[in-house]
């Protein structure tokens, strides 16, 4: 989810009813429907039926319709809509953080490796060259795909620096492995850009991201 999508997401549970409603669905084992929820929380149906379709506009709940008297046909009535939570996932950080796009990555290149015998560590700046080709592929700038996947971008003086990384936490930790990992995400990035007088390379600075692109 884009972090625009994400906080519009969060934003909508800020309205208390609106929380209470969406908590007590998510929290039931089956779909309910608005006479379920209005029963339950001594809410209004018709203000249930408001913001529990305003939850599924914004994806965070998902909609069915069934037929609860278990009959068909004509005279069975109307289906119930019915309530549940979405396969959606809103997670927020800021500054924007990356790491199931790290996890991924990691995690395809140790299968890669003990399937191939390769080495873990060429592999993954192989696949992450790769993802960053995929991820710059549709024609846009590269400045704009370095915004969209949380380096932001700093043109000045012929370079251009990234004052975030996505991946900081793991870079604290293992920094050789994930700046070798950025560095190849971006050099796929620049490939899907077709962008050709820029080069990546490493360049560590305090309270950036380790890759930095300069004139080639």
């Amino acid at each position: 989810m884009q972090e625009t999508q994400a906080l519009a997401a969060v934003a909508a549970l800020d309205e208390p009813t609106r929380r209470r409603l969406y908590e007590y669905v998510i929290r039931c084992p089956e779909p309910v429907s608005r006479d379920d929820v209005a029963a339950a929380l001594g809410v209004p149906r018709a203000t249930v039926a408001f913001h529990l379709d305003r939850l599924v506009e914004g994806q965070l709940l998902a909609v069915g319709h069934e037929r609860r008297t278990g009959r068909s046909g004509p005279g069975a009535g109307r289906p119930a809509k019915l309530y549940r939570r979405s396969d959606r996932q809103v997670s927020i950080s800021l500054p924007e953080r990356q790491y199931e796009l790290a996890g991924g990555l990691l995690a395809a290149a140790v299968e890669e490796a003990d399937e191939t015998g390769g080495s873990p560590r060429e592999i993954l700046a192989r696949r992450a060259r790769e993802r960053g080709t995929e991820l710059a592929a549709g024609g846009q700038d590269i400045l704009s795909t370095l915004e969209e996947n949380g380096f932001e971008p700093r043109s000045g003086d012929g370079e251009v620096s990234l004052a975030n990384c996505p991946f900081h936490r793991l870079a604290e930790a293992h920094t050789r492995l994930v700046c070798e990992m950025n560095l190849g995400l971006v050099e796929g990035m620049l490939a899907g850009a077709g962008e050709t007088g820029l080069r990546a390379r490493l360049d560590p600075q305090p309270g950036s991201c380790c890759v930095r692109l300069s004139a080639d």
